[in-house]
Parts: C-alpha cells; sequence; structure tokens
C-alpha cells in the first residue's frame, strides 16, 4: 500500500499538481486501499493501474474478490474519496472489485 502511494505522489508531482493535491491524491489511494483489501479473497494481490493525461490522473486500485460487498457510500471512508478526488468509482468485473480514482488539480478546492 505504501509503495502505491508513493507512486501515486510521484506520478502526480511529474503532472505538476500542488503539493496539497498531491497529499490529497495519496490520502485517498491509502482510503481506496483500506476499502478494496478487506474485500480480498485469500492469496490475490493488490494490483494499482494508472492512466496521466495533461492535468489529470486516474488511479484504479484492485483485488480479486470472487464475492466483495458493495461499499457503503455514506461511510466515512467513501466521504473521504469523494472529497478528495474529482471523482470516484466502484466496479466489480470478472473476479476483481475496483476503486476508481480521477484526480486533476485542485480537485479539493473546486478550482
Amino acid at each position: 500500500m505504501s509503495v502505491l502511494r508513493t507512486l501515486t505522489a510521484g506520478l502526480a508531482a511529474r503532472l505538476d499538481f500542488t503539493i496539497d493535491d498531491i497529499e490529497d491524491l495519496r490520502m485517498a489511494v491509502g482510503e481506496a486501499c483500506a476499502m478494496v483489501l478487506p474485500e480480498a479473497d485469500p492469496g490475490t494481490d493488490l494490483t494499482g493501474r494508472f492512466v496521466l493525461a495533461p492535468g489529470r490522473l486516474t488511479v484504479s486500485v484492485a483485488v480479486g474478490a470472487s464475492q466483495p460487498s458493495p461499499p457503503d457510500h455514506d461511510s466515512f471512508a467513501w466521504q473521504v474519496l469523494t472529497t478528495l478526488a474529482s471523482s470516484a468509482t466502484v466496479s466489480t468485473a470478472e473476479g476483481e472489485l475496483v476503486v476508481t480514482l480521477v484526480m486533476t488539480p485542485d480537485a479539493a478546492t473546486g478550482a
């Protein structure tokens, strides 16, 4: 999990995100990992996927999960994700539980 957070920060820095935006994204990735890990099937890996575009970073955190529970969209963790990132989604496909975060600069401030 710490590797994903550090990699996320490095990629965001390459996209010229502010220090505050980078820290927000690091926290959001940590929350996303904490959300998917309890749903992971034994022996599966935590996987991070990154898509970089000018002024935009998309991070997907996934685990193998045969019977994942949907996240509680009223939970504190989900509120943190949707506050810190421009958008957050959850999906289940092909035996994976995936949380995807999209971050653009100044997403938390609405600028």
